[in-house]
């Protein structure tokens, strides 16, 4: 038996500086755990990244090519490259806090879980994070960091975030930011790479699009994951704009308000998620340089309960 999955994120092909043999071919599903691993894609091949979890959550790390069914717009790929088990991988996240007047009322209780992270489950020997804080516009209050303590002063350091001469919340400026100039300047390929967005997903000052912030962290591989005030919704269009954000790059979104045993199991989960992961590259059966949006439907053997993944991506324009 297989369990099907669509869901419908976007992935760009990794536009990378070197690029694959033109014959190369399908690698054994070996774990990979070196930090210095490197990752070379070619414009027409796609690196698709997933996690998958048994009924329990806990990490099904053993899957075989062979036991597993892709299909790009409805057709097999025309040749798949490589299949990877990247098993315990170093981690490289970025906290982002929304100091907008909206957030202020559950400010304490976002920076008690960013600072519950950075203490509990950032490996000092191999992980590292940095801080940015955000109305308007961001700033940088951490720069990358393994320290508990230099992150901790990052997170809870509310100045020299400039207002940017106008009023408002830029959410897809400070996230396209950081993909851009944090998590696009270092080796991405190597790491297990996330956003723990702290906002309540109300922009109205960002220059950049939604879909803009998205596809720059597709580019930099880093999925996004968002806690956002319970108490949010009604009329607000800002937990739909999460959803879309987190969904859209293969996280998802988790209450600040919750038990605090339901936010560490939530924090654990995204550590299994990100840390322990399978890279499938392939060529597709048939890519126009046209931006058109190929979508992804990958099926799994029964003891897979779930899966992580972003599952699309627009095909590049020449």
């Amino acid at each position: 038996m297989f369990h099907f999955w669509i869901i419908c994120g976007v992935l760009f092909p990794a536009l990378l500086a070197q690029t694959r043999g033109a014959d190369g071919q399908a690698e054994a599903g070996a774990p990979q755990t070196a930090p210095s691993y490197r990752l070379s894609v070619a414009v027409d091949e796609v690196s698709l990244t997933f996690h998958a979890a048994d009924v329990h959550g806990l990490p099904v790390n053993d899957l075989k090519l062979e036991e597993l069914g892709l299909l790009d717009n409805g057709r097999a790929p025309r040749k798949v490259l490589a299949f990877q088990a990247l098993l315990d991988f170093p981690i490289r996240a970025g906290i982002l806090m929304d100091l907008s007047e909206s957030m202020q009322a559950t400010r304490a209780a976002d920076r008690g879980i960013a600072i519950d992270y950075t203490r509990r489950l950032l490996r000092k020997e191999t992980d590292q994070a940095f801080v940015m804080n955000f109305r308007t516009l961001s700033n940088v209050a951490q720069t990358w960091s393994s320290d508990a303590g230099a992150l901790t002063e990052g997170i809870r350091n509310l100045t020299g975030v400039p207002a940017g001469g106008r009023d408002g919340t830029a959410i897809f400026d400070a996230v396209y930011r950081a993909c851009l100039n944090q998590f696009g300047r270092i080796e991405n390929a190597a790491s297990g790479n996330f956003i723990l967005l702290f906002s309540d997903g109300e922009d109205n000052a960002s220059r950049a699009s939604l879909k803009q912030a998205v596809d720059m962290c597709q580019h930099a591989n880093t999925v996004i994951y968002a806690f956002r005030p319970g108490g949010a919704g009604g009329g607000s269009t800002g937990p739909r704009t999460l959803e879309q954000l987190t969904s859209e790059s293969g996280g998802q979104v988790f209450r600040d308000n919750a038990t605090e045993a339901e936010i560490n199991d939530d924090l654990r989960m995204i550590e299994a998620d990100v840390r322990n992961q399978y890279r499938l590259i392939y060529r597709p059966p048939e890519l126009k340089h046209d931006g058109s949006f190929h979508r992804i439907v990958l099926k799994t053997p029964e003891r897979v309960d779930s899966l992580v993944i972003r599952s699309g991506y627009y095909a590049p324009f020449r």
